[in-house]
Protein backbone atom coordinates (compact mmCIF):
# COMPACT_ATOMS: atom_id res chain seq x y z
CA UNK A 1 0.00 0.00 0.00
CA UNK A 2 1.57 3.29 -0.96
CA UNK A 3 0.82 6.87 1.03
CA UNK A 4 -0.22 10.08 -0.86
CA UNK A 5 -0.26 12.95 0.44
CA UNK A 6 -2.80 15.01 -1.07
CA UNK A 7 -2.43 18.68 -0.75
CA UNK A 8 -4.48 21.64 -1.16
CA UNK A 9 -3.14 24.98 -1.79
CA UNK A 10 -6.59 26.74 -1.62
CA UNK A 11 -6.68 29.74 1.12
CA UNK A 12 -10.65 29.21 1.38
CA UNK A 13 -12.48 26.42 3.53
CA UNK A 14 -15.02 26.08 0.79
CA UNK A 15 -12.72 25.49 -1.80
CA UNK A 16 -13.75 24.02 -5.07
CA UNK A 17 -9.83 22.93 -5.21
CA UNK A 18 -10.21 21.08 -1.78
CA UNK A 19 -13.54 19.49 -2.06
CA UNK A 20 -11.89 18.57 -5.18
CA UNK A 21 -9.33 16.88 -4.24
CA UNK A 22 -11.33 15.36 -1.07
CA UNK A 23 -13.52 13.57 -3.69
CA UNK A 24 -10.31 12.24 -5.82
CA UNK A 25 -8.61 10.88 -2.35
CA UNK A 26 -11.80 8.08 -2.12
CA UNK A 27 -10.86 7.20 -5.73
CA UNK A 28 -7.45 6.61 -4.38
CA UNK A 29 -8.39 4.57 -1.28
CA UNK A 30 -10.55 2.38 -3.17
CA UNK A 31 -7.11 1.93 -5.44
CA UNK A 32 -5.46 0.78 -2.59
CA UNK A 33 -3.71 3.76 -1.11
CA UNK A 34 -3.59 5.18 1.82
CA UNK A 35 -4.55 9.37 1.98
CA UNK A 36 -3.41 11.74 4.04
CA UNK A 37 -5.50 14.87 3.29
CA UNK A 38 -3.23 18.73 4.05
CA UNK A 39 -5.04 21.74 3.70
CA UNK A 40 -2.00 24.15 3.56
CA UNK A 41 -4.80 26.40 4.98
CA UNK A 42 -4.78 25.10 8.47
CA UNK A 43 -1.01 25.70 8.68
CA UNK A 44 -0.42 28.74 10.78
CA UNK A 45 0.11 32.23 8.98
CA UNK A 46 2.85 32.88 11.01
CA UNK A 47 4.72 29.75 10.65
CA UNK A 48 4.68 30.09 6.94
CA UNK A 49 5.15 34.07 6.78
CA UNK A 50 7.38 34.34 8.72
CA UNK A 51 9.59 30.70 7.25
CA UNK A 52 9.39 29.32 10.77
CA UNK A 53 11.01 26.18 9.65
CA UNK A 54 11.50 24.71 13.16
CA UNK A 55 7.26 25.64 13.87
CA UNK A 56 5.55 22.46 14.95
CA UNK A 57 3.26 22.56 11.93
CA UNK A 58 6.39 22.87 9.37
CA UNK A 59 7.69 20.20 11.14
CA UNK A 60 5.02 17.66 10.57
CA UNK A 61 3.96 18.98 7.13
CA UNK A 62 7.57 18.30 6.05
CA UNK A 63 7.72 14.70 8.01
CA UNK A 64 4.39 14.50 5.91
CA UNK A 65 6.46 15.02 2.85
CA UNK A 66 9.13 12.73 3.60
CA UNK A 67 6.88 9.61 4.13
CA UNK A 68 4.65 9.97 1.35
CA UNK A 69 5.33 7.50 -1.97
CA UNK A 70 2.97 10.13 -3.77
CA UNK A 71 1.79 13.46 -3.71
CA UNK A 72 -1.65 15.38 -5.70
CA UNK A 73 -1.04 18.74 -5.25
CA UNK A 74 -3.96 21.06 -5.95
CA UNK A 75 -4.30 24.80 -6.31
CA UNK A 76 -6.28 27.60 -7.89
CA UNK A 77 -5.20 29.39 -9.94
CA UNK A 78 -4.82 33.32 -9.62
CA UNK A 79 -3.10 35.35 -12.23
CA UNK A 80 -1.88 32.63 -14.21
CA UNK A 81 0.17 30.83 -11.41
CA UNK A 82 -0.37 28.57 -8.39
CA UNK A 83 -1.63 30.24 -4.88
CA UNK A 84 0.87 31.87 -2.87
CA UNK A 85 0.03 29.94 -0.06
CA UNK A 86 0.86 26.66 -1.57
CA UNK A 87 4.25 28.53 -2.68
CA UNK A 88 4.75 29.24 1.21
CA UNK A 89 4.64 25.48 1.99
CA UNK A 90 7.00 24.79 -1.13
CA UNK A 91 9.40 27.45 -0.32
CA UNK A 92 9.71 25.78 3.39
CA UNK A 93 10.28 22.21 2.05
CA UNK A 94 13.75 20.63 2.15
CA UNK A 95 15.06 21.37 -1.45
CA UNK A 96 14.45 18.01 -2.71
CA UNK A 97 11.49 17.35 -0.65
CA UNK A 98 9.80 15.53 -3.75
CA UNK A 99 12.75 13.03 -4.90
CA UNK A 100 11.52 9.60 -5.20
CA UNK A 101 8.49 10.99 -5.07
CA UNK A 102 5.31 10.45 -7.93
CA UNK A 103 3.49 13.86 -7.97
CA UNK A 104 0.02 14.26 -9.74
CA UNK A 105 -0.46 18.17 -9.93
CA UNK A 106 -4.08 19.36 -10.56
CA UNK A 107 -5.83 22.96 -10.96
CA UNK A 108 -8.91 24.99 -11.02
CA UNK A 109 -9.92 28.04 -12.11
CA UNK A 110 -12.66 30.06 -13.79
CA UNK A 111 -11.59 30.38 -17.20
CA UNK A 112 -9.58 28.03 -19.45
CA UNK A 113 -7.11 30.87 -20.05
CA UNK A 114 -5.39 29.39 -17.14
CA UNK A 115 -5.26 26.05 -18.26
CA UNK A 116 -1.37 26.33 -18.74
CA UNK A 117 -0.88 27.52 -15.40
CA UNK A 118 0.08 23.38 -14.31
CA UNK A 119 3.08 23.27 -16.94
CA UNK A 120 4.07 27.01 -17.16
CA UNK A 121 3.84 27.71 -13.02
CA UNK A 122 3.47 24.80 -11.15
CA UNK A 123 5.48 21.68 -13.09
CA UNK A 124 8.98 23.73 -13.00
CA UNK A 125 8.98 24.13 -9.23
CA UNK A 126 7.83 20.16 -8.89
CA UNK A 127 10.69 19.76 -10.78
CA UNK A 128 12.79 21.60 -9.04
CA UNK A 129 12.46 19.67 -6.00
CA UNK A 130 13.49 16.56 -7.34
CA UNK A 131 9.85 14.77 -7.74
CA UNK A 132 11.14 11.91 -9.95
CA UNK A 133 8.13 11.42 -11.79
CA UNK A 134 5.44 14.33 -12.61
CA UNK A 135 1.89 12.80 -14.39
CA UNK A 136 0.24 15.01 -16.76
CA UNK A 137 -1.63 16.89 -14.52
CA UNK A 138 -5.51 18.22 -15.36
CA UNK A 139 -6.96 21.65 -15.06
CA UNK A 140 -11.01 21.81 -14.21
CA UNK A 141 -13.16 24.88 -14.54
CA UNK A 142 -14.27 26.15 -11.57
CA UNK A 143 -18.37 25.80 -13.46
CA UNK A 144 -17.72 21.59 -13.78
CA UNK A 145 -17.37 21.23 -9.88
CA UNK A 146 -20.32 20.96 -8.16
CA UNK A 147 -21.27 21.07 -4.31
CA UNK A 148 -23.97 20.45 -3.07
CA UNK A 149 -25.45 21.19 0.43
CA UNK A 150 -24.97 18.25 2.01
CA UNK A 151 -21.03 18.74 0.60
CA UNK A 152 -21.42 15.78 -1.94
CA UNK A 153 -18.99 16.74 -4.73
CA UNK A 154 -19.99 16.36 -8.30
CA UNK A 155 -17.26 16.45 -11.92
CA UNK A 156 -19.23 17.35 -14.74
CA UNK A 157 -19.13 13.92 -17.57
CA UNK A 158 -16.22 15.10 -19.44
CA UNK A 159 -13.71 16.93 -16.47
CA UNK A 160 -14.87 14.15 -14.46
CA UNK A 161 -13.39 11.17 -17.25
CA UNK A 162 -10.52 13.10 -17.47
CA UNK A 163 -9.70 13.12 -13.79
CA UNK A 164 -10.11 9.17 -13.62
CA UNK A 165 -7.60 8.62 -16.39
CA UNK A 166 -5.03 10.71 -14.42
CA UNK A 167 -5.64 10.00 -11.08
CA UNK A 168 -5.77 5.96 -12.39
CA UNK A 169 -2.04 6.68 -14.09
CA UNK A 170 -1.15 8.26 -10.96
CA UNK A 171 -2.38 4.96 -8.68
CA UNK A 172 -0.60 2.71 -11.32
CA UNK A 173 2.36 4.47 -11.07
CA UNK A 174 2.57 4.26 -7.53
CA UNK A 175 1.91 0.59 -7.61
CA UNK A 176 4.68 0.09 -10.40
CA UNK A 177 6.84 1.80 -7.92
CA UNK A 178 5.93 -0.26 -5.18
CA UNK A 179 6.18 -3.20 -7.23
CA UNK A 180 9.56 -2.40 -8.45
CA UNK A 181 10.79 -1.61 -5.01
CA UNK A 182 9.79 -5.42 -3.29
CA UNK A 183 11.59 -6.65 -6.64
CA UNK A 184 14.82 -4.83 -5.82
CA UNK A 185 14.77 -5.80 -1.82
CA UNK A 186 14.04 -9.43 -2.69
CA UNK A 187 16.75 -9.31 -5.15
CA UNK A 188 19.02 -7.74 -2.15
CA UNK A 189 17.76 -9.97 0.45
Amino acid sequence: MSTVLSVSGSPSPTSRTGRLLRHLDARLTARGHRVIPLDVRTIPADALLGADFRHPAIVEATELFARADGVVVGTPVYKAAYSGLLKSLLDLLPQYALTDKAVLPLATGGTTAHVLAIDYALRPVLSSMGASHILPGWFTLDKDITVTEDGTVSVADASAEALAQVVDAFSTALHQRAAASTTVLAAAG
